[in-house]
Protein backbone atom coordinates (compact mmCIF):
# COMPACT_ATOMS: atom_id res chain seq x y z
CA UNK A 1 0.00 0.00 0.00
CA UNK A 2 2.80 2.58 0.44
CA UNK A 3 4.66 1.70 -2.39
CA UNK A 4 0.95 2.28 -4.10
CA UNK A 5 0.52 5.82 -2.17
CA UNK A 6 4.20 6.78 -2.69
CA UNK A 7 3.67 6.11 -6.19
CA UNK A 8 0.54 7.73 -7.05
CA UNK A 9 1.98 11.18 -5.39
CA UNK A 10 3.14 12.54 -8.62
CA UNK A 11 -0.69 12.03 -10.18
CA UNK A 12 -2.48 13.71 -7.29
CA UNK A 13 0.01 16.40 -7.34
CA UNK A 14 -0.11 17.56 -11.04
CA UNK A 15 -4.22 16.72 -10.59
CA UNK A 16 -4.22 19.27 -7.76
CA UNK A 17 -2.23 21.59 -9.86
CA UNK A 18 -4.46 21.51 -12.91
CA UNK A 19 -7.64 22.41 -10.45
CA UNK A 20 -5.26 25.10 -8.64
CA UNK A 21 -4.81 27.00 -11.87
CA UNK A 22 -7.93 25.67 -13.84
CA UNK A 23 -9.72 27.50 -10.35
CA UNK A 24 -7.45 30.69 -10.75
CA UNK A 25 -8.19 30.99 -14.44
CA UNK A 26 -11.92 30.80 -13.79
CA UNK A 27 -11.75 33.63 -10.61
CA UNK A 28 -9.95 35.86 -13.09
CA UNK A 29 -11.40 35.29 -15.94
CA UNK A 30 -14.71 33.97 -15.48
CA UNK A 31 -16.60 36.41 -12.94
CA UNK A 32 -15.96 39.85 -13.75
CA UNK A 33 -17.95 39.50 -17.49
CA UNK A 34 -20.50 37.76 -15.41
CA UNK A 35 -21.33 40.84 -13.07
CA UNK A 36 -20.35 42.55 -16.24
CA UNK A 37 -23.15 40.69 -18.30
CA UNK A 38 -25.36 41.46 -15.35
CA UNK A 39 -24.82 45.53 -15.43
CA UNK A 40 -25.48 45.05 -19.33
CA UNK A 41 -28.66 42.87 -19.24
CA UNK A 42 -29.81 45.36 -16.75
CA UNK A 43 -29.47 48.51 -18.64
CA UNK A 44 -31.47 46.76 -21.99
CA UNK A 45 -34.16 46.04 -19.90
CA UNK A 46 -34.64 49.22 -18.37
CA UNK A 47 -33.70 51.29 -22.20
CA UNK A 48 -36.58 48.93 -23.24
CA UNK A 49 -39.08 49.02 -20.30
CA UNK A 50 -39.04 52.40 -18.83
CA UNK A 51 -36.95 54.48 -22.34
CA UNK A 52 -39.06 52.64 -24.84
CA UNK A 53 -36.04 51.85 -27.05
CA UNK A 54 -36.64 48.76 -29.47
CA UNK A 55 -34.48 46.15 -28.41
CA UNK A 56 -31.69 46.09 -31.45
CA UNK A 57 -31.15 49.81 -29.78
CA UNK A 58 -31.07 48.88 -26.10
CA UNK A 59 -28.30 46.49 -27.01
CA UNK A 60 -26.38 48.58 -28.81
CA UNK A 61 -26.62 51.13 -26.25
CA UNK A 62 -25.76 49.31 -23.71
CA UNK A 63 -22.44 48.54 -25.22
CA UNK A 64 -20.78 52.28 -24.03
CA UNK A 65 -23.72 53.07 -21.62
CA UNK A 66 -24.36 51.44 -18.72
CA UNK A 67 -27.69 52.19 -16.23
CA UNK A 68 -26.94 51.70 -12.39
CA UNK A 69 -30.10 49.68 -10.75
CA UNK A 70 -29.11 50.77 -7.13
CA UNK A 71 -29.33 54.61 -8.58
CA UNK A 72 -32.58 55.06 -10.88
CA UNK A 73 -33.45 58.74 -9.50
CA UNK A 74 -31.45 60.10 -11.90
CA UNK A 75 -32.48 58.60 -15.57
CA UNK A 76 -36.14 58.31 -14.04
CA UNK A 77 -36.21 61.86 -13.05
CA UNK A 78 -34.45 63.02 -16.47
CA UNK A 79 -37.43 61.20 -18.33
CA UNK A 80 -40.01 62.72 -16.42
CA UNK A 81 -38.33 66.41 -16.66
CA UNK A 82 -38.78 65.42 -20.16
CA UNK A 83 -42.38 65.06 -20.37
CA UNK A 84 -42.87 67.66 -18.63
CA UNK A 85 -42.05 69.76 -21.93
CA UNK A 86 -44.39 67.44 -24.40
CA UNK A 87 -41.56 64.93 -25.17
CA UNK A 88 -43.23 62.29 -26.41
CA UNK A 89 -42.39 58.30 -26.29
CA UNK A 90 -40.90 58.25 -29.48
CA UNK A 91 -38.47 61.57 -28.93
CA UNK A 92 -37.40 60.29 -25.64
CA UNK A 93 -36.08 57.08 -27.33
CA UNK A 94 -34.69 58.24 -30.38
CA UNK A 95 -33.34 61.19 -28.08
CA UNK A 96 -31.15 58.37 -25.83
CA UNK A 97 -30.09 56.29 -28.58
CA UNK A 98 -28.29 59.56 -30.24
CA UNK A 99 -27.19 60.56 -26.21
CA UNK A 100 -27.36 58.62 -23.85
CA UNK A 101 -25.36 60.32 -21.17
CA UNK A 102 -28.79 62.54 -21.45
CA UNK A 103 -30.31 59.87 -18.26
CA UNK A 104 -26.93 61.63 -16.42
CA UNK A 105 -27.73 64.83 -17.26
CA UNK A 106 -28.52 68.12 -14.92
CA UNK A 107 -32.08 68.72 -15.59
CA UNK A 108 -32.47 71.76 -13.22
CA UNK A 109 -29.02 73.99 -13.74
CA UNK A 110 -28.60 72.50 -17.52
CA UNK A 111 -31.49 71.34 -19.39
CA UNK A 112 -34.06 73.63 -18.01
CA UNK A 113 -32.23 76.93 -18.94
CA UNK A 114 -31.65 75.92 -22.75
CA UNK A 115 -35.44 74.29 -23.04
CA UNK A 116 -36.63 77.79 -21.57
CA UNK A 117 -34.39 80.12 -23.63
CA UNK A 118 -35.93 77.81 -27.35
CA UNK A 119 -39.22 77.79 -26.03
CA UNK A 120 -39.22 81.84 -25.04
CA UNK A 121 -38.08 81.82 -29.11
CA UNK A 122 -40.63 80.05 -30.34
CA UNK A 123 -39.48 76.63 -30.22
CA UNK A 124 -43.23 75.39 -28.64
CA UNK A 125 -45.14 72.48 -29.03
CA UNK A 126 -43.69 69.78 -30.65
CA UNK A 127 -40.87 71.76 -32.18
CA UNK A 128 -38.28 71.55 -29.22
CA UNK A 129 -38.75 68.01 -29.14
CA UNK A 130 -37.89 67.56 -33.03
CA UNK A 131 -34.57 70.32 -32.25
CA UNK A 132 -33.41 67.85 -30.16
CA UNK A 133 -33.71 64.76 -31.38
CA UNK A 134 -32.39 66.44 -34.85
CA UNK A 135 -29.22 67.45 -33.13
CA UNK A 136 -28.99 66.90 -29.34
CA UNK A 137 -25.12 68.38 -29.80
CA UNK A 138 -26.94 71.51 -29.22
CA UNK A 139 -27.91 71.32 -25.69
CA UNK A 140 -24.36 69.83 -24.54
CA UNK A 141 -23.21 73.66 -25.58
CA UNK A 142 -22.76 76.33 -23.17
CA UNK A 143 -25.97 78.87 -23.19
CA UNK A 144 -24.37 82.68 -22.73
CA UNK A 145 -21.38 81.02 -24.86
CA UNK A 146 -22.41 79.56 -27.72
CA UNK A 147 -26.62 78.99 -28.18
CA UNK A 148 -27.61 82.95 -27.23
CA UNK A 149 -24.47 84.09 -29.92
CA UNK A 150 -25.45 81.69 -32.66
CA UNK A 151 -29.23 82.20 -32.71
CA UNK A 152 -28.64 86.26 -32.35
CA UNK A 153 -26.60 86.10 -35.50
CA UNK A 154 -29.20 83.83 -37.24
CA UNK A 155 -31.80 86.10 -36.35
CA UNK A 156 -29.64 89.24 -37.72
CA UNK A 157 -29.70 87.25 -41.17
CA UNK A 158 -33.57 85.45 -40.83
CA UNK A 159 -35.03 88.30 -38.94
CA UNK A 160 -38.38 85.69 -38.19
CA UNK A 161 -38.24 83.57 -35.50
CA UNK A 162 -40.14 81.09 -38.10
CA UNK A 163 -37.48 81.24 -40.32
CA UNK A 164 -34.66 80.47 -38.03
CA UNK A 165 -36.74 77.42 -36.84
CA UNK A 166 -36.99 76.18 -40.62
CA UNK A 167 -33.55 76.87 -41.32
CA UNK A 168 -32.75 75.03 -37.60
CA UNK A 169 -34.79 71.93 -38.19
CA UNK A 170 -33.01 71.87 -41.89
CA UNK A 171 -29.43 71.97 -40.82
CA UNK A 172 -29.50 71.87 -37.03
CA UNK A 173 -25.96 71.97 -36.47
CA UNK A 174 -26.34 75.62 -37.32
CA UNK A 175 -26.36 75.98 -33.73
CA UNK A 176 -23.97 73.83 -32.94
CA UNK A 177 -21.04 73.01 -35.37
CA UNK A 178 -17.95 74.45 -35.11
CA UNK A 179 -20.36 77.57 -35.32
CA UNK A 180 -17.68 80.09 -34.41
CA UNK A 181 -14.85 78.47 -36.03
CA UNK A 182 -16.88 77.85 -39.28
CA UNK A 183 -20.10 79.30 -39.97
CA UNK A 184 -19.44 82.73 -38.62
CA UNK A 185 -16.38 83.64 -40.41
CA UNK A 186 -18.24 82.16 -43.39
CA UNK A 187 -21.43 84.86 -42.45
CA UNK A 188 -19.08 87.09 -41.97
CA UNK A 189 -17.02 86.72 -45.85
CA UNK A 190 -20.09 86.66 -47.38
CA UNK A 191 -21.42 89.94 -46.40
CA UNK A 192 -17.75 91.32 -46.80
CA UNK A 193 -18.03 90.44 -50.33
CA UNK A 194 -21.17 92.52 -50.54
CA UNK A 195 -23.71 89.42 -50.41
CA UNK A 196 -27.06 91.17 -49.38
CA UNK A 197 -28.77 89.81 -45.71
CA UNK A 198 -31.48 88.40 -48.40
CA UNK A 199 -29.23 86.51 -50.17
CA UNK A 200 -27.33 85.11 -47.29
CA UNK A 201 -31.06 84.28 -45.62
CA UNK A 202 -31.97 82.26 -49.07
CA UNK A 203 -28.84 80.94 -48.40
CA UNK A 204 -29.31 79.53 -44.75
CA UNK A 205 -32.63 78.37 -45.27
CA UNK A 206 -32.46 76.53 -48.65
CA UNK A 207 -28.58 74.79 -48.64
CA UNK A 208 -27.30 75.63 -45.04
CA UNK A 209 -24.59 72.75 -45.12
CA UNK A 210 -22.71 74.46 -47.51
CA UNK A 211 -21.63 76.96 -44.71
CA UNK A 212 -20.02 73.99 -43.09
CA UNK A 213 -16.96 74.39 -45.53
CA UNK A 214 -14.01 75.63 -44.13
CA UNK A 215 -13.54 78.99 -44.33
CA UNK A 216 -10.54 78.56 -47.16
CA UNK A 217 -12.47 76.43 -49.14
CA UNK A 218 -15.56 79.07 -48.58
CA UNK A 219 -13.02 82.38 -49.59
CA UNK A 220 -11.54 79.85 -52.35
CA UNK A 221 -15.33 79.72 -54.31
CA UNK A 222 -16.33 83.53 -53.76
CA UNK A 223 -13.04 84.26 -55.67
CA UNK A 224 -13.82 81.99 -58.18
CA UNK A 225 -16.94 82.67 -58.95
CA UNK A 226 -15.96 86.38 -59.04
CA UNK A 227 -13.48 85.61 -61.79
CA UNK A 228 -16.59 83.74 -63.45
CA UNK A 229 -18.70 87.35 -63.10
CA UNK A 230 -21.18 86.30 -61.21
CA UNK A 231 -21.94 89.32 -59.30
CA UNK A 232 -23.58 88.81 -55.67
CA UNK A 233 -26.90 90.47 -56.12
CA UNK A 234 -27.29 87.73 -58.69
CA UNK A 235 -30.03 84.91 -57.85
CA UNK A 236 -27.60 82.69 -59.49
CA UNK A 237 -25.07 83.32 -57.01
CA UNK A 238 -25.61 81.51 -54.00
CA UNK A 239 -26.05 78.65 -55.95
CA UNK A 240 -22.77 79.01 -57.70
CA UNK A 241 -20.88 79.19 -55.09
CA UNK A 242 -22.11 76.34 -53.29
CA UNK A 243 -21.76 74.37 -55.79
CA UNK A 244 -18.02 75.71 -56.18
CA UNK A 245 -17.27 74.93 -52.33
CA UNK A 246 -18.66 71.36 -52.73
CA UNK A 247 -16.70 69.94 -55.44
CA UNK A 248 -12.58 70.22 -55.21
CA UNK A 249 -10.32 71.50 -58.16
CA UNK A 250 -9.70 67.82 -59.17
CA UNK A 251 -14.01 66.68 -59.52
CA UNK A 252 -14.08 70.15 -61.28
CA UNK A 253 -11.69 69.68 -63.77
CA UNK A 254 -13.04 66.28 -64.61
CA UNK A 255 -16.66 67.22 -65.08
CA UNK A 256 -15.60 69.81 -66.97
CA UNK A 257 -13.29 67.35 -69.13
CA UNK A 258 -16.40 64.57 -69.21
CA UNK A 259 -18.70 67.45 -70.60
CA UNK A 260 -16.11 68.16 -73.19
CA UNK A 261 -16.02 64.28 -74.26
CA UNK A 262 -19.77 64.59 -75.30
CA UNK A 263 -18.69 67.45 -77.90
CA UNK A 264 -19.15 70.93 -75.35
CA UNK A 265 -16.75 73.27 -75.28
CA UNK A 266 -15.13 74.75 -72.26
CA UNK A 267 -16.89 77.77 -72.70
CA UNK A 268 -20.41 76.41 -73.40
CA UNK A 269 -20.00 74.74 -69.67
CA UNK A 270 -18.88 77.48 -68.11
CA UNK A 271 -21.65 79.17 -69.83
CA UNK A 272 -23.98 76.67 -68.31
CA UNK A 273 -23.10 76.77 -65.50
CA UNK A 274 -23.42 80.58 -65.16
CA UNK A 275 -27.07 79.97 -66.38
CA UNK A 276 -27.70 76.88 -63.68
CA UNK A 277 -24.79 75.75 -61.69
CA UNK A 278 -25.82 72.41 -60.70
CA UNK A 279 -25.64 71.25 -64.22
CA UNK A 280 -22.03 70.96 -62.95
CA UNK A 281 -24.02 68.16 -60.09
CA UNK A 282 -25.22 65.69 -61.88
CA UNK A 283 -23.86 62.48 -62.15
CA UNK A 284 -21.11 61.31 -65.57
CA UNK A 285 -23.63 58.36 -66.37
CA UNK A 286 -26.62 60.86 -66.76
CA UNK A 287 -25.00 63.79 -68.50
CA UNK A 288 -23.46 60.98 -71.13
CA UNK A 289 -27.13 58.71 -71.64
CA UNK A 290 -29.28 61.95 -72.08
CA UNK A 291 -26.68 63.85 -74.35
CA UNK A 292 -27.00 60.05 -75.62
CA UNK A 293 -30.78 60.42 -76.47
CA UNK A 294 -31.38 63.81 -77.51
CA UNK A 295 -28.64 63.81 -79.89
CA UNK A 296 -29.17 60.21 -81.70
CA UNK A 297 -32.79 59.62 -80.66
CA UNK A 298 -34.51 62.80 -80.59
CA UNK A 299 -32.25 63.94 -83.59
CA UNK A 300 -31.92 67.28 -81.38
CA UNK A 301 -28.75 69.48 -82.20
CA UNK A 302 -26.05 69.97 -79.81
CA UNK A 303 -26.27 73.65 -79.52
CA UNK A 304 -30.20 73.30 -78.26
CA UNK A 305 -28.70 71.33 -75.43
CA UNK A 306 -26.15 73.80 -74.61
CA UNK A 307 -28.61 76.23 -74.60
CA UNK A 308 -30.97 74.29 -72.58
CA UNK A 309 -28.59 72.88 -69.64
CA UNK A 310 -32.05 72.26 -68.05
CA UNK A 311 -33.24 69.29 -69.91
CA UNK A 312 -30.18 67.38 -68.58
CA UNK A 313 -31.31 67.71 -65.20
CA UNK A 314 -34.75 66.55 -65.14
CA UNK A 315 -35.52 62.89 -64.81
CA UNK A 316 -35.51 60.62 -67.77
CA UNK A 317 -38.38 58.16 -67.14
CA UNK A 318 -40.77 60.02 -65.34
CA UNK A 319 -40.53 63.35 -67.82
CA UNK A 320 -38.04 63.03 -70.53
CA UNK A 321 -39.22 59.78 -72.40
CA UNK A 322 -42.77 59.66 -71.48
CA UNK A 323 -42.80 63.35 -73.10
CA UNK A 324 -41.10 62.54 -75.93
CA UNK A 325 -42.63 59.37 -76.40
CA UNK A 326 -45.87 61.60 -76.84
CA UNK A 327 -44.40 63.79 -79.22
CA UNK A 328 -43.31 61.27 -81.33
CA UNK A 329 -46.49 59.78 -81.26
CA UNK A 330 -48.13 63.26 -82.65
CA UNK A 331 -45.34 63.73 -85.42
CA UNK A 332 -45.89 60.62 -86.70
CA UNK A 333 -49.75 61.64 -87.55
CA UNK A 334 -48.22 64.87 -88.59
CA UNK A 335 -50.40 67.04 -85.92
CA UNK A 336 -47.21 68.78 -84.70
CA UNK A 337 -44.48 70.18 -86.30
CA UNK A 338 -40.77 70.73 -84.82
CA UNK A 339 -42.15 74.26 -84.12
CA UNK A 340 -42.43 74.58 -81.23
CA UNK A 341 -39.05 72.97 -80.47
CA UNK A 342 -38.85 69.43 -78.69
CA UNK A 343 -36.70 71.47 -75.91
CA UNK A 344 -39.51 74.25 -75.42
CA UNK A 345 -41.94 71.26 -75.09
CA UNK A 346 -39.84 69.70 -72.42
CA UNK A 347 -39.79 72.43 -70.40
CA UNK A 348 -43.64 73.16 -70.05
CA UNK A 349 -44.99 72.23 -66.78
CA UNK A 350 -46.78 69.35 -66.16
CA UNK A 351 -50.34 71.16 -66.26
CA UNK A 352 -49.47 73.39 -69.53
CA UNK A 353 -47.56 70.22 -71.51
CA UNK A 354 -50.54 67.75 -70.76
CA UNK A 355 -52.94 70.45 -71.95
CA UNK A 356 -50.97 71.28 -75.06
CA UNK A 357 -50.32 67.41 -76.32
CA UNK A 358 -52.31 65.47 -74.35
CA UNK A 359 -55.68 66.33 -74.06
CA UNK A 360 -55.50 68.87 -76.98
CA UNK A 361 -55.35 65.50 -79.32
CA UNK A 362 -57.00 62.95 -76.93
CA UNK A 363 -59.82 62.33 -79.14
CA UNK A 364 -57.42 62.28 -82.44
CA UNK A 365 -55.49 59.66 -80.88
CA UNK A 366 -57.29 57.19 -78.63
CA UNK A 367 -55.29 55.73 -75.29
CA UNK A 368 -52.67 59.45 -75.67
CA UNK A 369 -53.60 59.98 -71.98
CA UNK A 370 -52.63 56.07 -70.89
CA UNK A 371 -49.79 55.80 -73.07
CA UNK A 372 -48.29 59.36 -71.30
CA UNK A 373 -48.63 57.79 -67.93
CA UNK A 374 -52.24 57.89 -67.31
CA UNK A 375 -54.93 59.31 -64.77
CA UNK A 376 -51.92 60.16 -62.11
CA UNK A 377 -50.05 62.74 -64.71
CA UNK A 378 -53.19 64.17 -65.47
CA UNK A 379 -53.36 65.10 -61.39
CA UNK A 380 -49.76 66.05 -61.47
CA UNK A 381 -48.97 70.04 -61.40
Amino acid sequence: MGTNINGNLPVRNLLLSLIQKRFVKTSSTTRPPIASSSSSSFTVQYLINSCGLPLQSALSVSKKFRIDENNLQKPQSVIQFLKSYDFQDSHIAKLIEKWPAVLRSRTEDNLKPKFDFFIKNGFVGQLLPQLAVLDPVIFKMSLDASIKPCFELLKRFLESNENILAAISRAPFLMSFSFNATVRPNLDLLKKEGVTADRVAKLLLLQPRSLQNSNDRMVYAVSYVKQLGIEPEKTVYIHALTVIARMSESAWRKKIDMFKSVGWTEEEVLWAFKRLPHILLTSEEKIRSMMDFFLNKMKLERQTIVANPKLLKYSFGNRILPRCNVLEVLKSKKLIKRDPSIATLLKLSEKDFMERCVIKYEDKVPGLLEMYGGIDKGKGG
